[in-house]
């Protein structure tokens, strides 16, 4: 045999000489859950090791994983239920939770990178991403609350607006509230591609947002589509988005591998709150390798062609030096 593939695989030198996908700081971000009050910190029971922090433990959290080399932050915000109404005015209210942990992360870290959540769930008193009346979640009315939200998230510093609504056209309808409001520079990360999953559980649990009816199936993708994430790439590309989003990552590597052929624009995967407990429980029962295991699917979402991945799994990895 003239050629032996085993050759560049005999020894670890040779095998990271040759390794074609890197996983580094860099590439990661790491979402965290804020609640209010003082000195607060407890875990998500269904998420081993992610915990909801009161700004002022936030604040710490941030620091600790700078000190890491991870400097990119998704806030998501747990808010009390009085809060919730239909139109989710708390959103955007003045001195609220989300604006306030917005604003001290980026007065404290300026460096960091701050990525804000826009979508109406975990300020809706129905616990949907958009408006709704008579049963049904209306589109064009709701994009008006996404813009006022997007524009207070920059007014507090936002680098980067996350729309995860996948309501249609406010990828565009956020551009233009913030370029009319002279916030030209503050990046959009679309959520191009946010399928109808079972992997969002633990995340509703983490927020307590689940919709109080029905399921998000009339505005989140079906599973089953692949090209459908074309039209929506395209679409966002088109109003203006800088990131294009594919939620979750696992599940769906090829429309990651799909809009990465099919765009210049970078590519970002969810590694979502259930591929993240699927691996701490079976970690658990000692069934894997958690070195092993984590480090795979980073680097599956990497080489699938994600430039940024969001991930639970960000700081552990780091602090146990596992890439």
């Amino acid at each position: 045999m003239l050629q032996r593939p085993r050759r560049n695989r005999k020894s670890e030198v040779i095998r990271q000489m040759v390794q074609e996908t890197h996983v580094t700081a860099a590439n990661l971000i790491f979402p965290l859950f804020i609640v209010d009050g003082v000195n607060q910190k407890t875990e998500v029971a269904s998420m081993p090791g992610i915990f909801r922090y009161s700004i002022d433990n936030l604040l710490r959290e941030v620091e600790s994983c700078m000190k890491l080399g991870l400097n990119s932050f998704d806030l998501f915000p747990n808010i009390d239920e009085a809060l919730k109404d239909t139109m989710a005015t708390e959103s955007h209210r003045e001195e609220s939770l989300y604006l306030r942990a917005i604003r001290e992360v980026k007065k404290e870290f300026p460096e960091s990178c701050v990525i804000t959540d826009v979508a109406m769930d975990p300020y809706s008193s129905d616990g949907h991403d958009g408006i709704v009346k008579d049963g049904h979640i209306i589109n064009d009315e709701t994009l008006e609350v996404l813009g006022k939200m997007a524009l207070a998230h920059a007014h507090m510093g936002a680098d980067i607006i996350a729309p995860s609504d996948m309501m249609d056209g406010r990828v565009g309808y956020i551009r233009n509230v913030l370029d009319d409001a002279g916030f030209t520079n503050v990046s959009i990360m679309s959520y191009c591609a946010k399928y109808a999953s079972a992997f969002y559980g633990p995340f509703r649990d983490a927020l307590n947002s689940a919709p109080k009816f029905g399921d998000k199936k009339s505005y989140q993708m079906n599973p089953a589509n692949q090209r459908e994430a074309l039209i929506e790439a395209t679409l966002d590309e088109a109003e203006g988005a800088d990131f294009l989003m594919v939620k979750p990552g696992l599940p769906y590597l090829d429309v990651i591998k799909l809009l990465k052929d099919n765009t210049e624009l970078p590519i970002a995967a969810y590694n979502v709150s259930g591929e993240y407990a699927m691996i701490k429980a079976a970690v658990q029962r000692g069934w894997l390798n958690e070195q092993r295991a984590t480090t795979e699917v980073l680097m599956s979402l990497r080489r699938a062609g994600a430039s940024a991945i969001l991930t639970y799994h960000a700081k552990e990895v780091l602090e146990n030096k596992w890439l």
